[in-house]
Parts: structure tokens; sequence; C-alpha cells
């Protein structure tokens, strides 16, 4: 323990909860990323289920870890943080973010009035496309209020949009 809080800049105890979540939701990717493949090779209901299953997502999960670890190294002096955990904390931000701007993006595309079978492919996608931008900007800092980055993904936000000419939707 004492290794993980001297790694990641820990001083309460409640900070702990970043690198756990971040196993976790690691850990969960890989299995789901895993459990597709399973599907795609149609090995499931078969004997090698479970040990497929556990190989290869133990093999994504260490891949992931080391590419996140990469990024880590890669970002610390980028991104203006107090606390190494609070790049954890980032990344998950903006894993919330992506998945839940792409899911809502198709509901919001039917509301208004764009269904799959309706209008062509490229006229649906392109949409749904150009919505979830919008909607990732709003989600990106509310998603980074609530796991105490507000600061952080506020200026983010504000770079972002400066850089894409659009500067002035900004107080």
């Amino acid at each position: 323990m004492d290794k993980i809080k001297k790694r990641w800049d820990i001083g309460q105890n409640w900070h702990y909860i970043f690198p756990l979540l971040g196993v976790v939701l690691l850990a969960g990717t890989a299995y789901i990323i895993t459990r597709r493949f399973l599907h795609l090779f149609e090995l499931n209901n078969t004997t090698w289920e479970w040990p497929f299953t556990f190989l290869i997502s133990g093999l994504i999960y260490w891949l992931m870890l080391r590419f996140f670890l990469w990024c880590f190294k890669k970002l610390a002096n980028k991104w203006v943080v107090t606390y190494r955990w609070e790049m954890i904390a980032i990344f998950i931000v903006f894993a919330i973010t992506g998945s839940v701007a792409g899911k809502l993006a198709g509901p919001f595309t039917e509301l208004i009035g764009l269904k799959k079978d309706t209008v062509a492919g490229w006229i649906y996608w392109t949409a749904r496309i150009v919505l979830i931008f919008p909607i990732y900007q709003v989600l990106l800092v509310c998603f980074g209020w609530l796991f105490g980055q507000f600061k952080f993904f506020w200026s983010f936000e504000k770079k972002m949009l400066k850089r894409m000419g659009l500067g002035f939707l900004i107080p």
C-alpha cells in the first residue's frame, strides 16, 4: 500500500478510490472486450469459454494498463494537476463521458426525427456524430465536476473551444 500511496501522491484514505476505480474499470473493460471476441469467434458455450475469457482478459488488462501508464508519463508535464491520483480521475472522466455521449446521441438523433430506417445511413450517422460533440462538451464538465476535477475540465473546455474557433461560446 505504501508503494501505491507514494506513486500516486495519495495523502488521504479517500484518494484510494481513484486507483481502485481505475483498476476495476480497466478489468471490466478487458472482460467486456474479451466477451465480444468470444462471441465473434463463437467460443461461447464451449469448454474453452472460461479459460479463453481469463487468459485473454488478463492479456488485454495488462496491455491497457501498460498503455495508460505510458500515457500518464507523457501527459504528466502537459496536464497541470496537484496530485498524480488526479490523472486517474481525469482518465476516468474522459472514458465515462465518451461512452455516455455516444449512447445519448442515438436517442437524441431519433428525438429530432432521424431514425435509422427512415433516412439514408450517411445522413443518420453524420447527424449522430455531429450531435455527439455538444453532448460531449456538456457532459465533460459535468462529470469533471462530479469527480472533483471541474477546474481542469473547465480550462480544458475553454482551450478546446478557442482552438476550434468557437471561443465566442464561452464567457
